[in-house]
Formats: structure tokens, C-alpha cells, sequence
């Protein structure tokens, strides 16, 4: 992945091949209730890439994203409203990261994507408000691009459907490329009280059982004529042919997700509007979890969490190290962040409590450690 703002990831496509983001749902069955479930929507609505070029409003299109090196330092994240549902920091988000919305992000979702490209992980925030050396945010995910990670079920991350953001982005430079390699997120007005995996959370504003569950794919249909649009355009809808997209929050009906980008020409882009949603299939739904059937299991155990020494004097390097079974992925804060492997080193200049986060499907396990500073 290139380091910058909108860096190109130069072919590397975010999570394992068999990741639901990534696979091939050409020959997927069709749900049953797919066509009154499209009714519901509403036929007639046209395509709408909520991305582009330049500015709208006074604010840029689409959802930014940065990728970070290994010289990135880290800072520390502040919670502001699902902190029990957030992974803690530090991260390596800069505080000049340009917010979703800018260079006027006003009250919108206020979304920060960070990628690191030393250590694959994706970090991601909502309601994202910089200070002089940290963040500020409701919501916090991590996510390890090298893995499949199903987020805690009912938690959300920084998407209403626990999803992450950054793998259902269009991005011009895979456009270019001629080929977008997984499946695009999208928003829809209404949603109920259920999600399909790899979503975890809902966030509904219906009762309706035509109304999607998070996670709710749809695919272009394989006989709709596309030949009249542009190569461009045609990337994007062959891609929504193989993969589909993915209903990630509520929002504007039919409004697919993209990177901003000067590059795109929003006056061909307006014409994916021609594609409405009867042009579109619900791929079936299998599992749908709501209220009375959420998968429960065990949480991750830690066996251990030690320090190579508790008492040293300031900057003296520590070696924390902790047997875990049963995580997702794993956490040390401060200082450190997502981790792999089983170790790391630390180098306190004051007494320090550190926390080890263990995390999988079913919930959250944590450990502590005091090193104390002489």
C-alpha cells in the first residue's frame, strides 16, 4: 500500500480471499422474498455514487482515507459515546488525518480510515474530532486486513452495521486498474432489528419485515444490459454483478460508497443513476440474526498476562507477555495498540497500568499489569 492520503493499495485487496466482502456471490442463490424486499425499497430509485470529484456544499464527496508507515507515531483515543463497543488505542491516526466531509466536516458521520501499511491494520473511527495530540470519538474499530474478524455480535464499530468501512469503498485507482476485486457498501433508508454476518449490529429505524437486516447484499442482476456505459462505469457494475454490496447503515436509498477522489468525473458517474433498483436482486439471507437467536459462545481466556519486570526506573524497556486462547485479536493500551504474537516491549517513564484486550465473536476478556516507575 502506498503511504498518503488516498494512497493506492497497488492490488492488495483488505481481508483473506474467502472473506465475505470478497467473494464471487455470482451464482448465489436469490432469497425468496427478494422481490418484495426490492418493492420495499422502491423500484424506481436510481443508483447514486455518494462519491466524486472536487467539492459539494463546501465539503469533499465521499469518505476519505489515509495510509500510514511504520513512522507514524501512535495517539491516544478518546472515547465520546460506545466506549464498552470500541477498541481502545493508541492508534497511528495523525490528528492532520482529513475527516469524511472536509475541509467543513460539520455534524456529519465524521468518519477517519487510517491504513498502516508495516503492520496491516485498518483503523477506523465515527464522529471523529482531532485534538492538539489525540482523538476524540464515539466509536473505535481495528481491524487486521491478513484476517476473517467477526466483530463482538450486537456490537457495532464505526458503522451502524459493525462492519468495517474501508473494504466497501470504490476507489479511483482500482477503476483504473479496470477491476474492483469485492463487494461496495451501501446505506438505505429503512433497516430493522437484525443483521446477517460479517455484520454484528442494527440500528433500526423499522418494523417492517421487508426491511433489510444489516449486512444485506444485493446484486446487480446478470441480464441487465450495461454496454452503454462508460469503462468506467462499467468497472463499478461488473463489480456489482460478482460481489454486490453490502447495506452497512441507514441512510439515502441506493447510495453506494466511495473514496474522494479529483480524478473521477462526477457528470459520468451521475449516470449510474439509469441503474435503479429493480434492476437488483436480494442474494439470499442465511443466517439472519435478530433478538431471538444470537449466536452465544465463549469469550476469549487468558491464561496469563506478566511482565518481564514490575519495578524499573524511568525508560528501562519491559517486556510484557501473555498467553491467550480463543481471540480474534488482542490489544495492549497504552502505548502500544494492536498487536500480534504472544509478546511486545514497553519502555514506561512513569508507573503504568497496562491493559491486555482479548477479543473474538462473543465478547471482550481483559488482563492488567502494573509496572511501577522508581
Amino acid at each position: 500500500m502506498s503511504s498518503g492520503q488516498g494512497g493506492s493499495l497497488n492490488g492488495f485487496v483488505p481481508f483473506p480471499a474467502d472473506n465475505l466482502w470478497n467473494q464471487d456471490i455470482s451464482a448465489a442463490p436469490v432469497d425468496t422474498n427478494s422481490a418484495a424486499m426490492i418493492n420495499f425499497i422502491g423500484s424506481g430509485i436510481g443508483l447514486h455514487p455518494d462519491f466524486g470529484a472536487g467539492l459539494y456544499s463546501g465539503q469533499s464527496i465521499g469518505i476519505p482515507y489515509l495510509v500510514v508507515g511504520s513512522q507514524q507515531a501512535p495517539a491516544p483515543i478518546n472515547f465520546t459515546a460506545y466506549g464498552s463497543e470500541s477498541d481502545p488505542g493508541p492508534m497511528p491516526i495523525p490528528v492532520t488525518a482529513l475527516i469524511e466531509g472536509y475541509p467543513s466536516p460539520g455534524s456529519g458521520d465524521r468518519h477517519v480510515l487510517v491504513l498502516d501499511n508495516s503492520n496491516c491494520w485498518l483503523y477506523e473511527l465515527f464522529n471523529s474530532h482531532a485534538n492538539a495530540a489525540s482523538w476524540n470519538a464515539d466509536s473505535v474499530a481495528v481491524w487486521d486486513l491478513t484476517a476473517d474478524e467477526q466483530r463482538p455480535y450486537t456490537w457495532t464499530s464505526a458503522d451502524a452495521a459493525g462492519l468495517p468501512i474501508f473494504p466497501g469503498l470504490a476507489r479511483y485507482d482500482e477503476v483504473a486498474a479496470g477491476q474492483i476485486n469485492h463487494a461496495l457498501r451501501f446505506t438505505l433508508q429503512s433497516s430493522r432489528a437484525a443483521f446477517i454476518p460479517p455484520a454484528s449490529h442494527w440500528a433500526a429505524n423499522s418494523s417492517n419485515a421487508l426491511a433489510a437486516p444489516m449486512g444485506m447484499k444485493l446484486r446487480l442482476k446478470s441480464n441487465v444490459d450495461i454496454s452503454a456505459f462508460s469503462a468506467a462505469n462499467q468497472v463499478i457494475l461488473k463489480t456489482l454483478k460478482k460481489y454486490g454490496m453490502i447495506m452497512a447503515d441507514n441512510g439515502s436509498s441506493m447510495y453506494i460508497s466511495g473514496a474522494p477522489d479529483d480524478r473521477w468525473d462526477n457528470n459520468d458517474l451521475h449516470n449510474l443513476g439509469n441503474i435503479t433498483t429493480s434492476d437488483f436482486e436480494v442474494v439470499r439471507m442465511n443466517p439472519v440474526y435478530s433478538s431471538a437467536n444470537i449466536p452465544t459462545g465463549a469469550n476469549p481466556v487468558i491464561a496469563s498476562f506478566t511482565a518481564s519486570s514490575q519495578l524499573v526506573s524511568a525508560g528501562t524497556p519491559v517486556t510484557l507477555s501473555w498467553i491467550v486462547t480463543g481471540a480474534s485479536y488482542v490489544i495492549v493500551s497504552p502505548d502500544i495498540g494492536a498487536v500480534r504474537g504472544t509478546s511486545t516491549s514497553v519502555a514506561p517513564t512513569q508507573s503504568t497500568t497496562y491493559t491486555l484486550y482479548a477479543t473474538n465473536a462473543f465478547g471482550r476478556t481483559t488482563a492488567t499489569i502494573n509496572i511501577t516507575v522508581h
